[in-house]
């Protein structure tokens, strides 16, 4: 075993030590909580939803610890039997060295070691999803979205990783720059085309039906600061009932899209708040924000790929024949760098809460801190959600505040302004 496997190895158990040890104190913090219903969300949960609610937590953490389990064991099987590299072979073998060949065996790569993951995301949506009532998929419905995701990935990923692949070889030295820019365009058009063309693939995005709603909605984006000619439904429906909204797009193209499950579960006051909180993260600057942050990182990756490239100890180290060029660099980052980059979840997810902290307060000067209170109650409710997190794994995973942390923000916010 190379030095570098042994890193990698270690790293790898790091993370499943960390991971599984987050997810066991979960656990215990909810079922220490279950009991009863704590005095804080006795006036909008019932005994019963909530004891639902804790199992659910349970049930999805015990599943995610066994998933994890087996995740890390074969990626561990992959780097000790040389897999990836004899798979990397054989579809330089089948569609030839040049960088189109490359760039396809790439993209199947990635499709045949993905493919282990499938059995997981079968349970998870068809018996704990199901079990709980918010399954509305098919089996046929979840392998047509697979196959669009295929070909999606293989019409969209080939071009541009056949791109990088042809400035590792016309760029020797600058190569990863030139990847980092072409890469960041794409990401900058996608962020666009997405709505417009990939969505429509899977989901029915219509516009928001004439009537008060619209109306009203409308009139909230405009006192909002948002100019927006309307305002998007996607039928999430027909595959959960779990509901959302988000923020997508920039500059004139940029658009709200609400779950058809959100208009169904909320009251008109209670989704403009939701609403509003939506226009908040974009009136604070936090879809640039984050677009900065993720392009800074890209570019720290891609200027680690460009270092590791030049080093045969890489190639040599993980059993790969150094004249492979690029592409192997490309698909072992795809694969592991996540092991390195797990230990800053932590600061992105706190930078990402302070944003949704900016986007409540935004929502309530909009539409006062009730109306947002009793969305966010409703919709915790709606989805199960955990309102009793260990604080440690909320800290560590949550993108979002907790439940009783965004109340007594909105509370603060209110008490400020009768001051």
């Amino acid at each position: 075993m190379s030095l570098s496997v042994a890193v990698l190895l270690a790293l790898m158990a790091a993370k499943y030590a960390a991971v599984t040890w987050l997810d066991i104190l979960n656990i215990r913090n909810v079922k220490a909580h279950s009991g009863s219903v704590p005095q804080a969300f006795s006036s909008f949960m019932d005994a019963r939803t909530y004891e639902k609610a804790a199992a659910y937590t349970i049930d999805k953490t015990r599943f995610g610890i066994f998933e994890n389990t087996c995740n890390t064991v074969f990626l561990a099987l992959l780097l000790l039997l040389w897999i990836i590299p004899m798979l990397f072979d054989l579809g330089m073998d089948m569609f030839g060295t040049g960088v189109l060949g490359q760039a396809i065996t790439l993209v199947l790569a990635a499709v045949v070691l993905s493919l282990p993951e499938l059995p997981f995301e079968l349970y998870s949506q068809f018996v704990i999803e199901q079990e709980y009532g918010f399954n509305k998929s098919t089996f046929g419905l979840w392998v047509a979205d697979k196959i669009k995701s295929f070909a999606v990935g293989l019409v969209l990923g080939t071009p541009i990783i056949a791109l990088i692949l042809l400035f590792s070889e016309t760029f020797r030295a600058t190569w990863w720059l030139w990847g980092f820019f072409a890469v960041a365009v794409f990401q900058a058009v996608m962020i666009i085309a997405y709505p417009r063309i990939i969505m429509p693939l899977f989901n029915k995005v219509e516009d928001l039906p004439e009537g008060d709603m619209k109306a009203g909605l409308l009139a909230l984006a405009d006192r909002a600061g948002f100019r927006a000619s309307t305002i998007s439904v996607i039928d999430g429906s027909k595959r959960s009932s779990h509901s959302n909204a988000f923020f997508t797009g920039f500059g004139r193209f940029r658009r709200i899209v609400l779950f058809d499950t959100l208009l169904e579960q909320l009251e008109r006051a209670e989704i403009e708040a939701v609403l509003a909180h939506e226009i908040g993260h974009y009136r604070r600057g936090h879809i640039i924000k984050m677009m900065a942050l993720n392009f800074a990182a890209m570019f720290l990756a891609f200027a680690a790929m460009g270092l590791v490239a030049g080093s045969e100890w890489f190639y040599v180290d993980f059993g790969f024949c150094e004249a492979s060029g690029f592409g192997p660099v490309l698909l072992m980052f795809s694969m592991f760098a996540g092991f390195f980059t797990f230990w800053l979840t932590p600061a992105l997810n706190a930078f990402s809460r302070s944003n949704e902290y900016e986007a409540d307060a935004f929502a309530a000067g909009i539409c006062g801190a009730e109306s947002l209170k009793s969305a966010l109650r409703k919709l915790h409710k709606k989805n199960l959600g955990n309102l009793t997190p260990h604080p440690v794994y909320s800290a560590f995973y949550y993108s979002h505040p907790t439940l009783l942390e965004r109340e007594s923000a909105l509370d603060e916010i209110e008490r400020a302004k009768n001051l």
